[in-house]
């Protein structure tokens, strides 16, 4: 006799052979056991979970005269008519090569006749979301009111595609994925007997390969069974499957963790020379970071997982090593691009450009990459506040005023000049007493001269000495503050203080700010001086009143 796939050779005959699908058998083992057979079932769910399987089962059930727990008896004469493939009470039909109106029409016609051996005429239709519209309302009438020894049972994979008319009339059951520990149990049970040695790594890898799928498990497990001629080990079923070296792929994937470029593109290149495609390789990696994710957040990772101690002892050792955020931000990459790569021609470039995007973070788009560049940033500032640092050398106030930069590094300047606290400084920074922040002995003031600031040597430093004036007469340091980042200038004889700040601006205007400015300006020589807003054109007008008031500052003068 030819050799039968083990998926054929193993394919179960009682309901209660069926892996995990309890919900139905339960169902269809009532209705065995109390007659209530129904005219039309469907059996959708994902591929290899047993809808074919299930379907033939309950069709030699309803038919057997003495079935058991449900399920047919194999001695009775119904049975043993059933097993002859001559029978043609249950008949299977493959919807995805006779989908035409004509077949559906022709079943029409030949259901009206008796069952020749059995009690029901069974009609198995597999795959039928293939039915063309005009065979699906050819077969629409037959299904709802067929003659009383028909029972059709529909199975698909795409119940979605069928019409409501349909799915209306049926009664629908679901079948669901088999858990892996229930595909390997069932390994074990066809290794052990076909006399097979394994090792438990290489069944769970088998299981995995699966995919809740027991036809596919079983089809894996047929070709290793063919490749291995002694024990079957878990490296066996790696090269069945196509699968890249463990440590090659672990050696890649901590690179592209640890945001190395160079040393990821260098063991994509190893692993695709070796003769690895593309596809397969982002599968792996894609296998390998789910992993990392497992041991990384479960106690009991490698009960999950089912690897050689060491190898898991490796996944272990990266996994931890890397931020969860990092695995499940590369996981999502490799799932697109496993998509990708279906419809690329150029599936290299795809997957080497996958891999610097996961590498380099920062440069995406994204909400995650923009949040990457943040974080680079604050660890960036972290170290600068945490380095020591280095004192900028004191600047004169001559330097300070002539310096080329902006009005923040020339108030910092005068700053230091000065010994003036920064404006950060708390407010009773500013309560010491005026010797505190007294100036450096210099010229006039080393002499106790009065400083007269519209002398030509002095304007260059006319600025500073207003600032020295007003620490000392101001009576909090709110209005120095604001006056350190003023930029300065002389019009003829009038000192012009210029703010971009339209607060400042309006804040410096007041009455009180303005005396305390007008009585330090005075204090170094200075009689006439305007503010500003920058940008701001003088006012003639504006600036003879303000003449007027200086120079009768005892007299009421009103504008109106």
């Amino acid at each position: 006799m030819s050799y039968q796939a083990l998926y054929r050779a193993f394919r179960p005959t009682t309901l209660g052979g069926l892996v995990r699908q309890e919900h139905i058998v339960r169902i269809l083992k009532n209705q065995i056991a109390t007659g209530r057979i129904g005219h039309a079932y469907l059996f959708c769910g994902p591929r290899g979970t047993g809808k074919t399987s299930t379907a033939k089962i309950f069709a030699r059930a309803i038919n057997c005269e003495s079935p058991v727990d449900g399920s047919p008896c194999g001695k009775c004469a119904a049975c043993k008519a059933l097993a002859d493939p001559s029978n043609l009470d249950v008949t299977e039909i493959d919807a995805a090569s006779n989908n035409g109106v004509n077949e559906m029409r022709d079943l029409r016609e030949k259901v009206q006749y008796p069952p020749v051996a059995c009690r029901y005429k069974v009609y198995i239709v597999d795959e039928v979301h293939m039915l063309s519209d005009s065979a699906f309302n050819a077969l629409l009438k037959t299904l709802e009111e067929p003659p009383k020894h028909a029972v059709f049972i529909l199975a698909t994979t795409e119940p979605h595609k069928l019409p409501a008319t349909i799915l209306s009339r049926c009664m629908r059951f679901d079948f669901k994925l088999i858990p892996q520990e229930d595909i390997e149990a069932h390994l074990k049970e066809v290794f052990k007997a076909v006399g097979k040695e394994y090792e438990d790594e290489a069944v769970a890898a088998i299981a995995r390969a699966g995919a809740g799928s027991m036809r596919d498990s079983l089809s894996v497990a047929d070709m290793c069974l063919s490749y291995s001629t002694g024990k079957l080990t878990y490296a066996d079923v790696n090269e069945v499957l196509g699968s890249a070296d463990f440590y090659e792929i672990a050696k890649l994937g901590e690179a592209i963790l640890t945001e190395n470029v160079s040393d990821a593109l260098t063991e994509t290149e190893k692993v695709l020379s070796s003769g690895k495609g593309a596809a397969v390789l982002a599968r792996d990696l894609l296998s390998f970071f789910n992993r990392c994710i497992v041991a990384k957040t479960c106690k009991n990772g490698n009960a999950l997982l089912q690897l050689p101690a060491e190898m898991f002892a490796e996944t272990e050792r990266i996994g931890k090593a890397a931020e969860g955020q990092a695995l499940l931000r590369v996981s999502e990459i490799f799932a697109e691009v496993e998509t990708d790569l279906r419809y690329s021609v150029s599936p290299r470039v795809v997957l080497e450009t996958a891999i610097v995007k996961a590498c380099l973070p920062e440069t995406g788009g994204g909400a995650a990459a923009l949040q990457r560049r943040v974080e680079k940033l604050e660890k960036e500032l972290s170290a600068l506040r945490s380095a020591p640092q280095q004192a900028r050398p004191a600047m004169t106030v001559e330097e300070a005023e002539e310096d080329p930069f902006s009005a923040d590094v020339r108030a910092d300047a005068v700053r230091q000049a000065y010994a003036v606290p920064p404006p950060e400084a708390p407010a009773e920074a500013y309560s010491a007493p005026a010797e505190a922040y007294a100036p450096p002995a210099r010229e006039e003031g080393r002499k106790g001269a009065a400083v007269n600031a519209l002398e030509p040597d002095k304007r260059k430093s006319a600025f500073a000495y207003f600032l020295r004036a007003l620490r000392k007469g101001a009576k909090n340091g709110v209005l120095f503050t604001m006056c350190q980042d003023l930029e300065s200038g002389f019009e003829g004889d009038t000192f012009v203080l210029v703010t971009d700040s339209d607060a400042i601006y309006r804040s410096l205007r007041r009455e009180e700010h303005e005396k305390a400015i007008r009585e330090a300006l005075a204090s170094v020589g200075i009689a006439s001086f305007q503010i500003r807003l920058k940008g701001e054109q003088a006012d003639p007008v504006e600036e003879g009143i303000e003449r007027l008031k200086q120079n009768f500052a005892g007299t009421d003068i009103r504008v109106k």
